[in-house]
């Protein structure tokens, strides 16, 4: 009996000792299956262009990827599908009529710019599918802001930007542009929109190709919900944030549609549910991840009211994303078996 401890089989290896069968790839593909309910909604609302520009994007940043760390004689990191992700989020967040050369540009900078040269994977300080988006804006506004409205038929195969401005027709149907719901509430003229709350959950408006239906991205996030990939207080923080501002300095007729506007129109699901949730940008407690999402929404509706721009998502993340180190120093969850001590001058 003194001599059972022999017949073990120990390991020795260093820490982390609790394995699970979760890896990138199987996390980075648990988002790719969460967006596909917003994919093909956009493929059917816009056309086989909206494919077109996903398959480009996501192709862009998987070759520029990969072609930086052959280059820089690192290790191929392509086969964890991140860059798929970041290729195919930032497809979503674009128009459907936007130049593919444009587009390839994006994808250089979120790939190359923000995401390898800070060490790539999980060493980015922001999302690179945003700052990438962020880079497209201030470079090419014209074609970052260029909306199909889709009752006006779908974009063409090889059509451009310029093709709809000029109002050119594809057999026989006109291909029109039309003006977002974010911008009639950035102009406070709910009374004029032409667009109703379930327009806006459903996805039958104009906008970005992945943030106009609320209803897929919900679906989307409930997978992810489910599948654990990410919690719930990122985006509960967020969206009840937005929510609750939109709701307590109404600027519309009704106070309940202005908010339901707030929340389904432009990138908020978006945002809250696949950007604001990524996991090297995002604080690593579960308070700290509260705190993240609520300044998140603060953000948003404070650049939507008093900003230039309609819409403040994209913007608002960044400059949470940039805020996370202070966040993690002051927010740090109390390690196992540790006591906390007693602050001075407590009474004995």
């Amino acid at each position: 009996m003194k001599n059972d401890y022999k017949a073990l089989k120990l390991i020795v290896t260093s820490s982390p000792h609790i394995r699970s069968s979760e890896n990138t790839r199987s996390i980075m593909l648990d988002v790719i299956i969460a967006l596909l309910p917003a994919s093909g909604f956009a493929i059917w609302l816009f056309g086989l262009q909206a494919l077109v520009v996903m398959a480009v994007s996501v192709i862009g940043c998987v070759a520029f990827e990969w072609l930086y760390r052959h280059f820089m004689k690192q290790p191929q990191m392509v086969g964890d599908l991140s860059a798929v992700v970041t290729g195919l989020l930032l497809a979503l967040v674009c128009p459907v009529s936007i130049p593919l050369w444009t587009l390839l540009i994006g994808d250089f900078f979120a790939i190359v710019v923000v995401k390898q040269l800070f060490g790539g994977i999980g060493k980015n300080f922001v999302n690179p599918a945003l700052a990438g988006r962020a880079f497209l804006v201030g470079s090419y506004a014209g074609s970052m802001t260029t909306w199909i409205y889709p009752n006006g038929g779908k974009f063409p195969l090889f059509g451009t930007a310029a093709d709809i401005v000029t109002g050119a027709s594809y057999n026989g149907v006109d291909v029109m542009t039309g003006s977002t719901p974010m911008a009639y509430l950035a102009a406070n003229d709910v009374a004029s929109m032409h667009y109703s709350v379930a327009d806006l959950f459903i996805g039958t408006i104009g906008g970005s190709m992945g943030e106009v239906s609320a209803l897929m991205l919900l679906i989307g996030g409930a997978y992810l919900l489910w599948r654990k990939v990410i919690t719930w207080h990122i985006p509960v923080a967020y969206l009840g944030s937005v929510a609750v501002l939109a709701l307590v300095f109404n600027r519309g007729n009704d106070p309940i549609e202005w908010m339901l506007l707030n929340l389904f129109g432009g990138g908020v699901m978006l945002g809250a549910i696949f950007m604001a949730t990524d996991y090297a940008t995002s604080p690593i407690s579960k308070t700290g991840q509260l705190v993240f999402g609520i300044g998140c929404g603060v953000f948003t509706v404070f650049i939507r009211y008093f900003g230039a721009l309609n819409e403040g998502v994209c913007y608002s993340i960044m400059v949470m994303n940039l805020l996370v180190p202070l966040i993690d120093a002051h927010i740090r969850p109390t390690r196992f078996g540790v006591v906390k001590a007693k602050k001075e001058g407590a009474a004995k």
